[in-house]
């Protein structure tokens, strides 16, 4: 896996920092302590526990769904996105205390969740930003629940929101899946230390 050197923007919940004990010293041979650093406290503290953090790959989606209000569409780009039950079907996302999309977004009565491509950085990184039209010269038709479906992305999951759980600055949405399906083909957009790339087998 390849990363580009910009600094993109980082998806909602890229720096998901649940709060929990401080990590233990540890030991590579029953012998040598492993070196760590306590969590919370001090920035430095915070930023290296985001450093550890970001060598955990992850997938990127989209979250879309039109504002009842307005009509127009919204979205954020995440990549805390994790599936939670096979029955009932949940799936699970992290969006910042401080997201602007996410109360539009949460006041819909059903969300899209789309699957990024690896060709989607733009996509993510123009659904990262904060204000202005997110959905300017982006491609997409309507779900079957009429929500955008994003030209590209490899998969799409109809939900809605199932419960929110408040977990330090973030909330953790469990949604219900009612409706799913592949789209288009393609390998899948990575984050990784703070980068975009690409699966190679």
């Amino acid at each position: 896996m390849s990363t580009h050197a910009a600094r993109l923007i980082a998806p909602d919940g890229c720096d998901g920092r649940p709060h929990g004990a401080p990590y233990q010293h540890g030991t590579t041979n029953g012998n040598t302590p492993i070196a760590s650093t306590s969590v919370g406290g001090p920035n430095g503290a915070a930023k290296h526990f985001r450093s550890v953090l970001s060598r955990f790959a992850t997938g990127v989606v989209a979250i879309t769904a039109l504002d009842p209000e307005s009509g127009r569409p919204s979205g954020l780009a995440a990549n805390s996105f994790t599936s939670v039950s096979l029955d009932p079907p949940l799936v699970a996302f992290c969006v910042a205390h401080t997201s602007t999309s996410w109360p539009r977004l949460r006041a819909a009565r059903t969300l899209t969740v789309n699957v990024l491509a690896e060709h989607q950085q733009p996509v993510c990184a123009q659904l990262a930003t904060k204000g202005g039209d997110k959905f300017a010269g982006l491609s997409w038709t309507r779900s079957p629940g009429g929500n955008p479906l994003l030209e590209g992305a490899l998969a799409w999951l109809e939900c809605s929101v199932e419960a929110e759980h408040p977990a330090g600055d973030h909330v953790i949405v469990v949604a219900r899946v009612h409706q799913l399906d592949t789209h288009a083909d393609g390998g899948p957009l990575l984050f990784f230390r703070g980068g975009y790339g690409r699966f190679a087998s």
